[in-house]
Parts: C-alpha cells; structure tokens; sequence
C-alpha cells in the first residue's frame, strides 16, 4: 500500500507525532509513506529513521499553501532537501501571520452569534507546534461541544446523522473559514510558482494536491498551473470519487504528468478518512512504474 498525502501534529490539525504515524503505517500495511505537513518540514528527519526500521520506504514531503490567479491551493513537495532554510522560511511566513489571523477568525464566529472565549481556543492549541494558529476544525470542536448550542440550525448538519457530520470538523472548516467563506481570515501566501521554484531547487517534485478540491469552479486554471512546472498530480485522494480520479489520471497522461494517491490523513480532524484511504485500485507494478521517479527517491 502507498500513501503519499499524510499529517503528523507538526500541522495545525494534525492529531499524531511522527512517530506514532510511522507505527500506524506499519499497522495497516502501508510499504510507501509520505507525512507532507502543512508548510513544515520538520517531522521529516524524525520519520526517516523510524520508517526504515520498520521496513516502510519513506520519501520527504511537505504540502504548502500558494495562490495562483487569485485562488488558494495545495502543492505537496516530495524528495525534498528538509533540512533547507528554505522550508524554514516558508513556515516563518505563516506563523508570523497565523495570531492575527486567529483573532479575525474568532471576531467573525461571534458576528455568526456564537460565543467563544479566547481561553477555550487556547486549551485546544496549547502544547502545539502553532499555539497561536485557531484552524476552523477547531473552532467546530468547541462549538460542538457547547450544550447551549445543541439545536442551533447552524451546527445541526455536523452532528451525528446530519448532512455535513462524515468528516464534522473539516466539513465546517469547508463551510465557514475556507476561501471566501464568511469567517475566513485572509494570509498573505506565496505565489505557486514560486513555490515550485523552492521546491525544485531542493531537489524536490511538485505535485498539485487533490485537485478536485481547489480547481473545483475554476477547472480553466488548470493548463496555467501546468504550464508553471508542476510535475504530477495528486489524482487518487479520499475527497475524490473513482470518476474524478479516473479523469485526473487521463490528464496527467495528457500532459506528460505523473499521478499520486494520498489520503490526506490527520486524525480526530477528519475521522472519516483512514492511512490508504485514497481509493487507488492501480495494480501495485504499474503504480511504481508510475511514481518510479519518487520511488528513486525512497531508495
């Protein structure tokens, strides 16, 4: 089994230590593994080790935020030089923005009528690597939790039997603090092609993460991000059906493209989704004659 789309708590919602992600692969059977967190490389030297010790082939990754023409996307970089300063400077953007973005976050939560406390943000985040980063999944954690709030209209699809309740936390993340959503806090991130720069002078591949996801409305964009010098596409991922990444795999062939698969794995945060949880049927050899450049990677 290969998973190449994973987060250890070195991301803002992530629930499990490096460690305990490599014994999980190690659990499920997992012989391919990438733990790509958001914007942080960190976990990477910890997870090599270990991963190796436990037979599993482990190639470096990180999944970090960019924008092109205006629309936030995910480009997960793989064979990466970690240790580079590179990746540092990467994650110092964000964190220097994420406490004011947090603080916007939780002033437009009470315009939707809820009220949250600093304090119960706090609890949530203390002990982690972004103390001052409060995620939507967050948020959706505390007002679930809040008695007074158990038929509030707002929070009814995310609770057990609603529309929305499969993966509650990131559902409202989705719904209320993504892009354009009305409690989404804007921060000032990398242009994609930059990010693809960084990427390749490392050493790395660039692949463009679970497109359905972020080209979903603007599928005109994807030529301009190719053209940009992505290397693959994240074609099998738990958010797609086996028709969407039946289709992203047409493209990638079209385009001189290799594709991946990635369950996009975090935990608590999204407990619908499992380690493997991608939905690639491929038969293992044409799956490594596929990802052949990052299995030269794994060695």
């Amino acid at each position: 089994m290969v998973d190449l789309h994973m987060h250890s708590n070195y991301s803002d919602d992530g629930e499990f230590t490096p460690l305990e992600l490599v014994e999980k692969c190690a659990a499920w059977g997992v012989e391919l593994m990438a733990v790509t967190d958001h914007n942080c490389a960190c976990a990477n030297q910890e997870v090599k080790e270990a991963a190796k010790e436990r037979g599993i082939r482990y190639i470096s990754g990180i999944e970090i935020d960019c924008t092109y023409e205006g629309a936030n996307f995910h480009v997960l970089g793989y064979g990466i030089d970690d240790a580079s300063p590179d990746f540092a400077r990467v994650e110092e953007n964000i964190r220097s923005q994420v406490r004011n973005a947090s603080i916007e976050m939780l002033a437009k939560t009470r315009k939707l009528g809820f009220m949250v406390e600093e304090w119960e943000m706090r609890q949530l985040s203390e002990g982690s690597r972004w103390p001052d980063s409060w995620t939507g999944e967050m948020f959706a954690e505390v007002l679930l939790a809040k008695p007074e709030y158990r038929e509030h209209p707002l929070l009814l699809p995310y609770r057990e039997g609603g529309t929305r309740a499969d993966n509650a936390l990131v559902n409202f993340y989705w719904d209320f603090y993504s892009q354009g959503k009305p409690c989404h806090a804007d921060i000032e991130i990398p242009e994609m092609k930059d990010i693809i720069d960084i990427i390749h002078q490392n050493h790395g591949l660039a692949v463009l993460a679970h497109p359905c996801v972020n080209l979903k409305g603007r599928e005109q964009l994807l030529g301009g991000i190719i053209g940009l010098g992505i290397d693959g596409i994240e074609a099998f991922s738990s958010y797609h059906t086996p028709e969407q990444a039946l289709e992203r795999v047409e493209q990638a062939r079209a385009y001189g493209l290799f594709y991946t698969c990635g369950s996009d794995f975090h935990g608590k945060t999204k407990p619908a989704i499992c380690l493997g949880g991608h939905g690639c049927k491929a038969p293992k050899e044409e799956l490594e004659r596929e990802l052949e450049k990052l299995m030269e990677k794994a060695l």
